[in-house]
């Protein structure tokens, strides 16, 4: 089996496992901090539990890299690392707002660069989002891509939650320009919604978000054409590992990254 075939049959057991519970009360509690820091909801401890049980069957020999469990050690000779976040979105989901996903992705190195495969599957829709190095991105068997002509309407991802106050000032000329801003609430899925023509810009300067946030999304944001570069104007990459914090853009092509990289003094 590919390994790009074990992370799509992961996803789609999470989304059977967990589809009832967005929105209910069931799906929250307080089950502790997990290893990326934030409180873990029974949601996500049930997601995390269907993918480490899955590839415990299918004895897939790899180290896992859970947004909730932590390192676990499947294998004494691991194949590389799957990165997850079983339930990016979780205050979505508990919530009942419709914006969330599990997202899990796969590298063969302990770099974010050396992701090879993944993928993203939407546990309110079940659409399912994928990426094979140099393959291209796809939802749902179909192939996608960053819109690259202009839009009828410039839509900008923007996640200012938690922001200090001289990052939102260095983001004010992004604001105050654009008459389209959204934000979702689960980083992961809206990098895929990017991958798919449907936001022309993402940006998060925050320094918050972790490796198992961005993981699967980088490599189909990238795969589906989008130019993705850190808070210095830089190709994203990063060691894998919880201490780490990444701020990034994504851009559907040169010009908007240019544009957007001056509006905020990158150079």
């Amino acid at each position: 089996m590919k390994v790009i075939e074990v992370l799509e049959e992961a996803a789609r057991r999470v989304y059977d496992n967990v589809k009832h519970l967005p929105g209910t009360e069931e799906s929250g509690g307080d089950f502790g901090r997990g290893a990326g820091g934030d409180i873990s909801r029974r949601i996500d401890i049930l997601a995390e539990k269907t993918v480490l049980d899955y590839l415990k069957e299918i004895n897939f020999e790899c180290v896992v890299l859970g947004e909730e469990c932590g390192r676990v050690e499947l294998s004494k000779k691991p194949i590389g690392f799957v990165i997850m976040d079983a339930v990016d979105g979780s205050t979505n989901a508990v919530r009942g707002i419709p914006f969330s996903c599990c997202s899990l992705a796969f590298a063969t190195g302990n770099r974010l660069g050396s992701v090879t495969d993944a993928v993203i599957i939407d546990l309110y829709s079940g659409d399912l989002y994928s990426a094979s190095k140099g393959n291209g991105a796809f939802m749902n068997g179909h192939k996608i891509q960053a819109r690259k002509e202009k839009p009828l309407y410039f839509v900008v991802g923007l996640d200012i939650s938690g922001i200090s106050p001289d990052t939102l000032q260095r983001l004010s000329p992004i604001i105050t320009a654009s008459n389209h801003i959204r934000h979702f609430g689960a980083a992961a899925l809206e990098l895929a919604i990017f991958a798919r023509g449907l936001v022309d810009l993402f940006i998060d300067l925050r320094d918050k978000l972790r490796i198992t946030d961005i993981a699967a999304g980088y490599l189909i944001a990238q795969e589906g054409g989008g130019l993705i570069v850190d808070k210095n104007g830089k190709p994203l990459d990063s060691e894998l590992g919880y201490d780490k914090r990444i701020s990034f853009i994504v851009a559907a092509n040169k010009e908007i990254l240019n544009e957007t990289m001056k509006k905020i003094g990158i150079n």
